[in-house]
């Protein structure tokens, strides 16, 4: 664990949770694993507190518990897993994502998931049906089946899956009885989800009926009627008690790269290069393991068969459009035999590489300039050059080269390598060359990259810290004219109760507004990079 990413998982906690979950994550992150008594002594919380915090955490899948270092008869230790935290930044991508695929209904399901980190089907249906209801015109409500219907898209598409068994030491599952001092029994790992024999099985629920809409008159008996409900939820049986789901990270982030790989082929080449693409893809991606370096091998009459028919492409063009793929620089599909019309995959890691060698070409150049990034892109193709070479090549004067070269070297963006040619590295009869190895430049970039989304979610923080009296002004208000609207007040008396908030307020709630989401794009558009250098890294490990 890195300083930065210590820090950004410590703002993600403190945004999501609040303070004391914060503190927790945030010594679990920089001491390791702690038991429960050590974990409140140096955070100097309540044990009380701690427990809760735990629990929090357990619940998003963020901590997981087991046997000490003390062997299975010691006390229960806690870690967490930072990986896990970071994907927080990522939240609203996934509804993003859900949104597009599967309408509203799908969206409201994914948020609901993880905000709650799990939930049973049952509980998810009920609740984004009644949310969807309270949105819908006086009269309309929303059918439970439809909630059902999209909720059982997602688990076969993969985007949900269910939540492991809890094993015997209780690493993973249900966290109610999770936070305890008592010693651990020995365990075997805990359970993955994928690893899950019944992980994508659908429940028979019992469960019939609309959603209820939520009216304000009854604001006032709200701690009432949540315990009226809790009864009747209680005492109705669904038939999925105990079968916890949660989203399957693996499979957006599976479709995040699938996404970022077609786009670059509709930019590099056209738009019908990058549907052949995506056609492989979609065929391909059940069948082809997350940590995979190709995909499995389709022949070119499959390919064909899958085209969606509206493009209108014959196999005489398609045989084209895979030659063109295959003799591209960027080699983003591979031929590896004759049979079936030609067998043919994406090469997955080839891919990563070269979207991951073009951002850091784009940061180069944003940085320092277009003769810098001239020079970078020298070095990353010829891989080892001298100072002299680099001036030739890139035709730059000697003096302007020699400054860029030595800025580069600087943000270690550029090594310098020594060859010598006695053992005594006497400088004139030494080598000097010049490379950049895209790995160690990449991971250099990605800290970056945690240090400027920790920096833009604590200005947004101070923005809104800093108005906090205007934006609470603005939300009474607003809930003063939405009262009002239900009640069926006329014209002037909305009028009069727009008018509290002064055209100097207005004016400044408006710029605050524009800053925040400014904020939020740009946290957004660094995630983007985050991911793409994340999944390189990640590839080129497994593919070692």
């Amino acid at each position: 664990m890195t300083v930065q990413e210590v820090r950004l998982c410590g703002l993600l906690l403190q945004e999501h949770f609040g303070e004391v979950v914060e503190k927790v994550g945030t010594e679990l992150l920089r001491s390791g694993a702690l038991n429960l008594r050590a974990l409140a002594h140096q955070t100097g919380i309540q044990l009380d507190l701690v427990k809760k915090s735990l629990c929090v955490l357990a619940q998003h899948s963020m901590c997981v518990f087991g046997p000490g270092r003390r062997g299975p008869g010691g006390p229960v230790e806690y870690t967490v897993n930072s990986e896990r935290i970071l994907y927080m930044l990522r939240y609203p991508r996934y509804i993003y994502t859900a949104k597009s695929l599967y309408g509203d209904t799908g969206e409201l399901v994914i948020e609901e998931i993880l905000q709650r980190g799990q939930m049973t089907m049952s509980s998810t249906v009920k609740t984004v049906a009644d949310r969807l209801t309270h949105s819908m015109e006086d009269g309309q409500s929303m059918e439970y089946s439809e909630v059902i219907a999209a909720f059982t898209r997602l688990v076969e598409t993969h985007f949900l899956q269910r939540c492991p068994l809890m094993d015997n030491a209780g690493a993973a599952g249900r966290t109610s009885s999770a936070v305890s001092e008592s010693p651990a029994p020995a365990a075997a790992p805990p359970v993955q989800p994928e690893n899950f024999p019944d992980c994508y099985k659908i429940p028979q629920i019992h469960l019939t009926g609309r959603g209820k809409r939520r009216r304000s008159s009854e604001d006032g008996d709200a701690e009432e009627r949540g315990t009226k409900k809790a009864k009747v939820d209680s005492a109705a049986v669904c038939g999925d008690e105990g079968i916890y789901w949660q989203v399957n990270f693996e499979r957006f982030h599976l479709h995040f790269r699938h996404q970022a790989i077609i786009s670059a082929v509709a930019s590099k080449l056209d738009q019908t290069s990058s549907e052949i693409v995506r056609t492989m893809l979609r065929l391909s991606e059940v069948t082809t393991p997350a940590n995979a370096t190709y995909t499995q091998a389709l022949s070119a009459n499959e390919i064909f068969r899958a085209l969606p028919a509206s493009y209108n492409i014959g196999r005489p063009i398609l045989d084209q459009y895979l030659t063109l793929l295959v003799d591209d620089p960027m080699e983003f599909v591979s031929k590896t035999g004759d049979s079936g019309g030609g067998m043919y995959v994406v090469n997955l890691h080839r891919a990563l590489a070269n979207l991951a060698r073009a951002t850091l070409e784009s940061v180069v150049q944003e940085r320092f300039g277009s003769r810098s990034a001239r020079i970078f892109r020298l070095l990353l193709r010829k891989r080892h050059l001298e100072q002299k070479q680099v001036e030739d090549f890139a035709m730059i004067p000697a003096k302007e080269a020699k400054d860029m070269l030595y800025t580069l070297l600087s943000e270690n963006l550029v090594q310098l390598q020594e060859i010598p040619k006695t053992p005594d590295y006497a400088p004139s009869r030494t080598f000097y060359l010049y490379t950049v190895n895209q790995l160690p430049t990449a991971r250099l970039l990605l800290q970056n990259c945690y240090k400027a989304v920790g920096n833009l979610i604590e200005r947004r923080l101070f923005e809104t810290k800093e108005n906090k009296r205007h934006l609470e002004k603005s939300q009474r208000i607003e809930a003063i004219l939405a009262s009002l609207q239900a009640s069926g007040a006329d014209a002037a008396q909305l009028t009069e109760v727009e008018e509290m908030i002064t055209p100097p307020e207005r004016q400044q709630l408006e710029a605050l507004r524009h800053h925040i989401n400014k904020l939020d794009s740009s946290e957004n558009q660094v995630d983007e990079t985050i991911f793409l250098l994340e999944s390189y890294i990640s590839s080129t490990s497994s593919s070692r």
